[in-house]
């Protein structure tokens, strides 16, 4: 489902959203609008996701031990694969 809005803008920036039409970036004015508005949306969705993981991290910072154990997994994981020879 969709929904029409109206949204003023200044002739400048619909001078050059006609700009980007004209030269086949978007097959029209409102897929750029949509399409910025999608990018603006994920990216503020991202910064929130970026923030959560900071204010975690924060609340149980990592330890010495954990950081010894995590590599002791890694480095036994990658051990444990069965590598074919390339050379």
């Amino acid at each position: 489902m969709t929904r029409q809005i109206a949204v003023k803008l200044p002739e400048a920036l619909v001078d050059e959203l006609d700009r980007l039409v004209q030269r086949g970036t978007f097959d029209s004015r409102s897929q750029a609008i949509r399409t910025g508005i999608e990018a603006m949306v994920a990216r503020q969705h991202r910064q929130e996701i970026d923030q959560r993981f900071r204010d975690g991290a924060a609340r149980l910072p990592e330890t010495i031990e954990d950081i010894d154990q995590a590599t002791a997994l890694a480095i036994s994981s990658i051990q444990e694969e069965p590598w074919e020879r390339w050379w």
